[in-house]
Formats: C-alpha cells, sequence, structure tokens
C-alpha cells in the first residue's frame, strides 16, 4: 500500500527499467494519454538514448518507501527550440524554462497524492539544478482533467489554452498549457 505522506526519492532511468517501464506504458490509465510502443524495441529507442546521454531529457522513477511508482521527466526548452516555436502562438516561454513529462504507473498508487508529490520532487530539485530556470512550462491535452489537477496540486498555474499537437491522436488540439515560476520570482 502506497502512503502520500512518505518521502519521494529520485533515480536516473537505467536499462534495468525497462521491462517494467513498458508493463507501466501498457497500463490502460498511461497507454491512454502517453500512446507509446511497448516493444523491447520501441523502449530502447525511445528511452535508450536518455540512459546512454545521448538525449538531454533527463528520465527518473519515482518510488517511496522502496518501490518503484511512476516515471518524470524533464528538460530544457533550450534543447527543444521546435517545441518553443510550437508554444510560442500560446505562451512565452524563455530559452533557459524546462518541461516535464510525468506518469503514475502503478495502478495502486493512483489517486493517493503521489503523482503530485513526485512532480512537487522533481520542482525543488530543478530549482537547485537549473540555478538561470525562471520557470516551469507544461502542455497538457484539455481532455486530460487528472493531468491538469496533478499539475495544480504541485503548485502549477494555467497561463493560456488553445490548439497544440496531441500526444495521442485520437485527442482533440485543445490545450491548456500550466507554469510554475522559480520561488521569489513573478512571471
Amino acid at each position: 500500500m502506497f502512503r502520500a505522506d512518505a518521502p519521494i526519492t529520485l533515480r536516473r532511468l537505467s536499462r534495468a527499467d525497462f521491462a517494467m517501464l513498458s508493463r507501466w506504458l501498457s497500463e490502460p490509465h498511461v497507454a491512454r494519454w502517453w500512446n507509446h510502443e511497448t516493444s523491447q524495441e520501441a523502449i530502447e529507442r525511445d528511452f535508450g538514448p536518455s540512459v546512454d546521454g545521448s538525449d538531454t531529457a533527463e528520465i527518473y522513477i519515482a518510488s517511496t518507501e522502496g518501490r518503484d511508482f511512476g516515471l518524470v521527466q524533464r528538460y530544457t526548452f533550450e534543447d527543444n527550440h521546435g517545441y518553443i516555436d510550437e508554444l510560442s502562438p500560446l505562451v512565452e516561454v524563455p530559452g533557459p524554462a524546462l518541461s516535464i513529462d510525468y506518469f503514475v504507473g502503478e495502478p495502486d498508487a493512483l489517486r493517493r497524492g503521489l503523482g503530485a508529490a513526485m512532480i512537487r520532487t522533481l520542482v525543488d530539485a530543478t530549482w537547485r539544478d537549473y540555478p538561470a530556470a525562471p520557470c516551469i512550462v507544461v502542455p497538457v491535452s484539455a481532455a486530460n482533467a487528472a493531468s491538469s489537477r496533478v499539475l495544480e496540486r504541485a503548485g502549477f498555474h494555467r497561463v493560456a489554452e488553445g490548439p497544440l499537437t496531441p500526444d495521442n491522436p485520437i485527442d482533440g488540439t485543445a490545450h491548456f498549457v500550466y507554469r510554475i515560476d522559480r520561488p521569489g520570482t513573478t512571471q
């Protein structure tokens, strides 16, 4: 049983996690929004470069009380200029800003506050690890109400809405954009 009040730890994704990651990506509550292939080849193709360091995205496995439950990744917009271009009609994104992607993979960890706690843990680490980052900006499909709620619980605020390319082709283009600013700064 997962407890929401237990500390969250983050460790870098390794190839030893790939079978678990494939299982999580196959879970209906994750597959609906991530729309990711789960074969061994697809996991290696899409996550192996981050493990090796040739992709700048930093991918973490979140755990509490020694049990893995979710994934969170962060990346800078400076390393993903196309992403800035896509968001620019909706919101200004400073180059040193970051974005994140996340999911709770273990079904019995859902609706326990762990998603927001995992995100807050990464946000706190981001302020330490990226001293020039003024904010974290996250677009979310407007259809994904759970993702919006978890960001709000983690301290993010909705700053824009509009059309973006969906991660899952079955979703429309309507998206919300969330932002959290470095403590002590304003938007």
